[in-house]
């Protein structure tokens, strides 16, 4: 039974010979109404008190063995971390500036940010349209 393409798109449903064409694997779905059976039941979470969620960064895991790591009071981190969230200058605003009076660090970052733009800029004018 040949599904038209436009079909199978708006509908969002690959059939099983298309699927094998293009490496994708069929889930099993389970039947409704069943009750009982190996396994739980997907629904279920976990419960967690108050402690544990302030107390430990849950997901942090990757292993299979092992628990979720504990937070530690401030001092115990590096100190480099707490610059990863500072908000560091656009490319328009490090073009304002003096580039003889720029730290070096922005120095770089307005190196790298404005040969992006010139590399960009120049394949948008190479581009055949």
């Amino acid at each position: 039974m040949a599904m038209p393409w436009t079909r199978v798109l708006k509908q969002g449903i690959i059939p099983r010979d298309a699927a094998q064409l293009i490496g994708a694997r069929g889930l099993a779905v389970a039947a409704k109404g069943k009750k009982g059976g190996k396994g739980g039941t997907a629904d279920a979470k976990p419960v967690l008190s108050k402690e544990m969620k302030s107390t430990t960064v849950f997901g942090a895991n990757i292993l299979k063995e092992g628990s979720d790591p504990k937070i530690q009071p401030d001092a115990e981190y590096p100190d480099w971390l707490w610059h990863l969230v500072d908000k560091r200058p656009v490319l328009s605003e490090l073009r304002r500036k003096d580039a003889k009076e720029l730290p070096y660090e922005d120095l770089k970052r307005f190196v790298k940010l404005d040969n992006r733009f010139r590399i960009k800029e120049n394949n948008a004018l190479t581009a055949k349209n």
